[in-house]
């Protein structure tokens, strides 16, 4: 299968057979590089046997590695030239192309089911796309994607970082996450002006003590407004900030403490908290999630 991943002059050929214009609106930037393809495929750690997902395979560089490295591969893409042009240049049968957009596919439309995400996600969709998809597959065991670098280094943040934020903490409620390298630009067609980053995951028993929904609630409150002290930034989601610090303090946690010091498990002992209050989990408007989103 090695010999048949495509390469610069393939790309812009089959490009051009179809009509098809990379677009900033879908974050289209195509692989083209067969070494990218196979350190992809290697840092994945995938088994024979997996049933791999890939998220907007695009003109099909990455589907072939994965094709040769699999059991299945499922091909979201929401581009319905490039699914409908997809199993011609990946002509194997365990392949299925879903003509559909990966933030609002559900799990009962994968068979078999998926058991690792492998995919170079668009980069305005990527984040959100990750934590879909380990919501929505529970089968899914890891996964490897490629982000920009920006993103990669939000995604793998620990408490303390600059950077740990929403993403950090919703990806580690469901996995271990690691750097795996970083990807250069010259082998995207067109040329992003940014580096991209291997993340890799597995995936891990969520924590314990409190419902997804309601940690996640207070995760979306505690970085909104990520300056502020956890009292006051848990003021709104609380009912106030009295009842915010004392919430706080049943959970074992400073009221002056910021979001960005917290374990995801901090997080769950805030809402494991809360359920003993009579106020909590009504997130005010101030609540959005700029950092997912």
């Amino acid at each position: 299968m090695a010999d048949a991943l495509l390469g610069p002059a393939e790309i812009r050929e089959l490009a051009a057979r179809l009509g098809v214009a990379p677009t900033k609106k879908l974050g289209q930037n195509f692989l083209h590089d067969p070494n990218t393809i196979r350190r992809i495929v290697a840092a994945a750690g995938l088994r024979p046997d997996d049933v791999a997902l890939e998220v907007g395979p695009g003109l099909g560089s990455l589907t072939l590695g994965l094709a040769g490295a699999v059991r299945h591969v499922h091909a979201v893409e929401i581009d319905p030239v490039l699914a409908a042009a997809l199993p011609a240049t990946v002509t194997a049968a365990h392949l299925t192309v879903h003509p559909a957009d990966a933030l609002k596919v559900t799990g009962d439309r994968f068979d078999p089911a998926p058991t690792m995400l492998v995919a170079n996600l668009p980069y305005n969709v990527a984040v959100p796309v990750v934590l879909h998809l380990l919501a929505e597959l529970p089968t899914l065991r890891g996964g490897l994607v490629m982000v920009q670098k920006e993103v990669a280094d939000r995604l793998i943040a620990g408490p303390g970082s600059k950077v740990y934020g929403v993403p950090s903490v919703k990806l580690a409620w469901y996995a271990e996450s690691r750097s795996a390298g970083k990807v250069p630009p010259a082998v995207f067609w067109p040329v992003p002006n940014v580096d991209s980053g291997l993340v890799a995951f597995t995936r891990h028993e969520p924590p314990a003590g409190a419902a997804r929904t309601d940690v996640f609630t207070v995760v979306d409150a505690a970085f909104a407004q990520r300056r502020k002290t956890l009292r006051a930034a848990l003021a709104g989601w609380a009912g106030g900030a009295a009842e915010a610090e004392r919430i706080l303090v049943r959970a074992g946690i400073s009221p002056q403490a910021r979001g960005e010091s917290l374990t995801v498990g901090q997080f769950v002992a805030i809402a494991a908290a809360a359920t003993t209050s009579e106020h909590g989990g009504k997130l005010s408007a101030s609540g959005v999630q700029p950092e997912e989103a």
